[in-house]
């Protein structure tokens, strides 16, 4: 039987998963780079241990945006004057959707930790967040960079998992990882391009938990009790 952490195709089955995979490529990773259609804080709290010793992490999400913001989004390639407000919009686009991620999330230890280790990080400066103010990036790409003095450059995975809790264990998910300095350096440049032109809610995220969740410590007995 081949040995299922080592393939280059792996589908989330039973020793072979995403968040395997991971744990082993994250051992020796300075930096990772996170782009993916969706981010879930249910993707996060596995992995934290695991991006302890990282250097820096970026994670570059798309969002759902309504017919508004995209028509301030094709002004702004002959005008600058709505680039405030269409980088408003996607913030608050953004916000929301935290908020109804962790209003249907269970009330668990294991969310908290992933969401306060997340704060954590940002607070420290080890990890930003930006979202790409458009609909249409569905990418699932997650580039790893070694140490200078490492074996190789780093790796790349990608294929159709989201950084999510099911992204990460369940399965029919199917991706591929990639070794050749070539493949990790084109993503890279890739993502570099997106990054630029997304807008930084790393705040965002920070706020929203900690003010309009359940997460937060500045809701009463009261309100809790007499929020529906």
């Amino acid at each position: 039987m081949s040995d299922l952490s080592d393939l280059t195709f792996f589908t989330n089955e039973p020793g072979a998963t995403l968040l395997d995979r991971f744990k082993m490529t994250l051992k020796d990773t300075q930096f990772f780079d996170v782009l993916v259609g969706y981010f879930r804080t249910s993707g996060f709290y596995p992995l934290a241990e695991s991006l302890e010793k990282l250097e820096k992490i970026r994670i570059l999400v798309g969002i759902n945006i309504d017919t508004t913001t995209n028509t301030l989004l094709e002004a702004t390639k002959t005008s600058k004057a709505f680039d405030f407000e269409s980088h408003k919009r996607t913030k608050e686009s953004y916000s929301e959707g935290i908020i109804q991620e962790l209003d249907h999330s269970p009330d668990i230890y294991d969310v908290e930790y992933g969401a306060k280790k997340f704060i954590e990080y940002v607070n420290s400066g080890k990890l930003e967040l930006r979202a790409y103010p458009s609909g249409d990036l569905h990418a699932k790409v997650y580039i790893c960079r070694f140490k200078e003095d490492d074996r190789d450059y780093g790796r790349v995975i990608t294929g159709s998992s989201n950084f999510s809790e099911s992204g990460l264990i369940e399965k029919r998910e199917f991706n591929v990882e990639l070794k050749n300095s070539s493949d990790v350096k084109y993503a890279l440049e890739k993502f570099e391009a997106l990054w630029k032109e997304a807008v930084d809610v790393t705040q965002e995220y920070v706020e929203t938990v900690n003010r309009k969740t359940w997460l937060t410590d500045q809701i009463t007995p009261y309100q809790l009790l007499n929020q529906n």
